[in-house]
This record gives C-alpha cells, sequence and structure tokens, in this order.
C-alpha cells in the first residue's frame, strides 16, 4: 500500500474506481460518487478463487480487469482526512491474495473533469490468473461455484443489477448472466424437483422460470444435492 499511494500522480482526496462490489458494498467511508468511464480497461472474471463465493470442491471466478476497450464504472470519493484508517480497509478486503495490481488510471467524470483514480486491475503474471475469460470458458464454473459468503452467481446478479442501477450495460456482463441462467436452467431441469429448493436457497436465479411444473416442495427430497451446490452457506 505504501509503495502505490508512493507512486500516486496527485495530493489529497483519493478517487477509487469501482467496477466490481465497491459499487455495491464500497466498504469505506466515501463522501461522494459518481457515474465515470475508465479507458484502456474491460471487465474479466480472469481470476480464479477457491475461497468466498467458491471452494476447492467448487471453485468459481473473480472480477477484474484486463486491457483494452472501457469500462463504465462507479468513482468512488476517499476524503483525505480519511486515507489513513480507511484505505488499509480496502487494502484488507481488494489485496488478500495479491492477484490485484493497483494502478493510478485517469478516469471521465459526467462533469468532464479527468481526476486520476485507484483501480485494482488483474496480475497476469499472478498464479490465479487464468487467459480464456470468455463466457463460454467461464459461465460453468460461476453457475455452480458456492463457498462460506454464497453462490458465485450471486456475486455476477449483483454485479449487473447494481450496473443497471446507475444506467450502466456492459455485454459481457449480459451475456455471461444469460449463460449462467441457462447452464442452472439445464441442470434443473434434468433432475425436475430441484428447482423450488434451489431458488429459495438462491442457487437458482429467481427470474428463471422452469419449463417443468410438476416439483414437490419439500426441501429434504433435494439432499444430497443441495448441500453439494450450497456447502457452507449461510442461511
Amino acid at each position: 500500500m505504501r509503495d502505490t499511494l508512493g507512486a500516486r500522480p496527485d495530493t489529497g482526496d483519493l478517487w477509487i474506481f469501482g467496477y466490481g462490489s465497491l459499487i455495491w458494498n464500497p466498504v469505506c467511508q466515501f463522501d461522494i460518487q459518481h457515474k465515470a468511464i475508465l479507458e484502456g480497461w474491460h471487465r474479466s472474471f480472469c481470476l480464479r478463487t477457491i475461497a468466498g463465493r467458491s471452494s476447492p470442491q467448487l471453485p468459481g471466478r473473480m472480477l477484474s480487469l484486463e486491457p483494452g476497450g472501457i469500462t463504465e464504472g462507479v468513482a468512488l470519493r476517499l476524503p483525505a482526512r480519511a486515507l489513513e484508517n480507511e484505505l488499509p480497509l480496502l487494502w484488507i478486503r481488494e489485496m488478500p491474495t495479491g492477484a490485484y495490481r493497483p494502478t493510478w488510471s485517469p478516469i471521465a467524470m459526467e462533469d468532464g473533469t479527468r481526476p486520476t483514480a485507484l483501480t485494482f486491475v488483474a496480475d497476469r503474471n499472478h498464479q490465479l490468473y487464468e487467459p480464456n475469460a470468455s463466457v463460454a470458458s467461464v459461465a460453468a464454473f460461476i453457475a455452480s461455484a458456492c463457498g462460506p459468503l454464497g453462490t458465485n452467481a450471486d456475486y455476477l446478479f449483483k454485479l449487473k443489477e447494481s450496473l443497471a442501477s446507475w444506467n450502466v450495460a456492459d455485454s459481457y456482463v449480459d451475456n455471461l448472466v444469460d449463460a449462467v441462467v441457462r447452464r442452472q436452467a439445464e441442470c434443473v431441469d434434468a433432475g425436475g424437483d430441484l428447482y423450488p429448493c434451489l431458488q429459495r436457497m438462491g442457487v437458482i436465479h429467481p427470474g428463471y422460470v422452469p419449463a417443468r411444473r410438476e416439483f414437490r416442495e419439500d426441501p429434504t427430497q433435494c439432499e444430497p444435492t443441495v448441500r453439494l451446490l450450497r456447502s457452507g452457506i449461510p442461511d
């Protein structure tokens, strides 16, 4: 963190570019939020994970940024007076594995200003980096991964909803949501009886309406498949 701050090109209040969970769960005490654009980077589920919303048995993918394109997101301002206490909290959250690389990049705000913002991008030399982050490659992992913090799919669905609340659209995210919902639907249609309990437990996207309607409502009928998909997730 000290090295990153030492390379900061300016002083005063600190802008942070949020493109994922920082949008709906910012952690720090930011005083201002603005819609912003980061040029030269695009969203990518390119980091492998076996913790949080995944496990060694059900690995998932974490969101990051890779070079190329543009990313619409949210700029969050951390007041200079709060940096000493608040920035370490952000570091603990974003840098536990070192798979992200903190960078300083100019962002474009809606009012025309272009402040420099701290952005966490993928470290392509890290062991958790996966070079193939295409929709076809990552959809299966996100559709099934879960861990102590919930499901990987739930993160993806929250991402799309949060972007929509800021009038932001990302075709990669949209296409990935569609692919994950399809994969979950295929799994449920194959087993039929699993749908009601999986939906209540949050494994299946609530917007999915299955073709088959003959489902038993007793959650015990879903064992042991539910334990496999939702192991370790709090109610």
